[in-house]
């Protein structure tokens, strides 16, 4: 299979031939901007690297996001930009959650909120067992997902540990429970950063973190859902 890049200013464009309600556009856009400094500066990735034991791992755990996820994966090279066009069909590759199984440069299945701050910590711990001391792992949660407890022990384990890890929180203010002192008070013992989701800049000062013995979150702020 022969897939080609293209150009940053297109993907806006690839992301709209996504169509229909399974998209969940608001999810969608929200990620789009961190999505692509992730691939396009951050990631130690590629599509010919895809399969490389010390290549950086991103995990989705965003369970509206796969949308944007698909367009950058298509954006980088990773899937053909024709899979774009039947989003959950009958014979598509590309479903209402992703499946590393079908699609090219996935490395989990996602679907149930809660879950992929604890996979990643365990994918973390493999490449640290394996001894890949380079090899970075990132995952990227909702706002919302948060409210989950499997992440509270997510986050005090990681913490605990001092896992080389870095967790993204797309904050669109869709939680319905909040927290007190914000999103940031969650992550206690990690290293924070609060950015502009939209300042791609921002966001790749922010996901390079200098210390790598300990845990660290960005949150990436955007319009609240529904704006």
């Amino acid at each position: 299979m022969t897939t080609t890049a293209v150009r940053p200013d297109l993907l806006g464009s690839l992301l709209t031939r996504i169509t229909g309600d399974r998209k969940h556009a608001p999810s969608a856009y929200s990620t789009l901007d961190v999505l692509w400094v992730l691939y396009d500066r951050i990631l130690r990735v590629s599509p010919g690297t895809a399969d490389e034991p010390d290549r950086d791992r991103f995990l989705l755990s965003k369970g509206h996001g796969p949308a944007a996820y698909y367009a950058v994966l298509a954006a980088k090279g990773f899937i053909p930009v024709e899979w774009l066009d039947d989003l959950a069909g009958s014979t598509s590759r590309l479903g209402h959650h992703p499946d590393r199984v079908l699609i090219p440069g996935v490395e989990i299945g996602t679907g149930s909120l809660g879950h992929g701050l604890g996979l990643a910590i365990g994918t973390a711990l493999g490449l640290r067992a394996q001894g890949y001391a380079e090899a970075h792992t990132y995952v990227l949660l909702g706002d919302a997902e948060l409210d989950e407890g499997s992440n509270h022990e997510a986050i005090a384990y990681a913490a605990a540990i001092g896992l080389p890890l870095t967790a993204i929180v797309i904050d669109n203010q869709s939680a319905t429970h909040g927290w007190p002192g914000g999103i940031a008070s969650r992550f206690i013992g990690w290293s924070c950063a609060i950015v502009d989701g939209r300042d791609h800049d921002a966001l790749e000062a922010a996901l390079r973190p200098a210390a790598r013995h300990r845990p660290h979150v960005v949150i990436a702020t955007v319009e609240p859902k529904g704006h």
